[in-house]
């Protein structure tokens, strides 16, 4: 297992008028990864961002950026968000019939690779993609819209994960997306993951973005 943690910011809930200004800020707050949500409005009912979107990021920080696709045939994306800037690309079980080409692929194209679960996806699906992956994203709610409420349901999965790592892949992250805040980032810490992802927790933190991430970064042993 990996010995440190960290927080990757979504901008999925930043004010895209100032996308640039935001990044930067969640930056200088200590942000360790941009995470980047890409929806497709076929394997979610939802649309969101492209290539471009990540090319501008890429402009405006040096931070991994962490792109999160949720689309139909992610295969087929793949080139023109290495091209863009992406660092890590992470492709659902759910949509890729030839999961271990789609890895390769990803890592043929100079990226970090991993693979997603969506809430309801047990575990034992990806075991046999475990020893190929840089990371494995968990998500805590159902994909396709940011601000749902955390599912606990997901929590045996993350511990069941964080074990068969322990065991085939030490060196692999373990994510975990939707619904994380300061109530929430415990106990998936304590399941087993060491990567958070957080949205609304961070852009749009009452006292701020540097207080969001200040106190989700106090819920982590240093």
């Amino acid at each position: 297992m990996p010995s440190s943690y960290l927080i990757s910011a979504s901008i999925l809930s930043a004010d895209f008028t100032r996308l640039g200004d935001q990044i930067r800020e969640a930056e200088r707050a200590g942000t360790d990864w941009i995470h980047v949500d890409v929806m497709d409005g076929h394997f979610v009912p939802n649309l969101s961002m492209g290539p471009v979107i990540v090319e501008a990021c890429r402009r405006v920080t040096q931070l991994p950026l962490d792109v999160h696709l949720m689309v139909e045939s992610p295969e087929i994306l793949l080139p023109a968000f290495a091209q863009a800037g992406a660092t890590n690309l992470t492709v659902h079980v759910e949509t890729c019939p030839h999961l271990h080409h789609t890895i390769q692929t990803i890592h043929e194209l100079g990226c970090k690779a991993g693979v997603v679960l969506n809430p309801s996806t047990p575990a034992y699906l990806v075991e046999p993609i475990l020893p190929l992956v840089d990371l494995v994203l968990v998500l805590s709610v159902n994909p396709g819209y940011s601000g749902q409420n955390f599912l606990p349901e997901v929590l045996p999965k993350i511990s069941t994960l964080r074990r068969e790592l322990d065991k085939i892949n030490p060196r692999a992250w373990l994510e975990v997306d939707g619904g994380i805040n300061a109530e929430t980032l415990p106990l998936v810490r304590d399941a087993g993951a060491n990567v958070f992802v957080a949205a609304h927790a961070i852009f749009d933190y009452p006292q701020g973005i540097r207080s969001g991430i200040r106190l989700l970064r106090s819920l982590l042993p240093d």
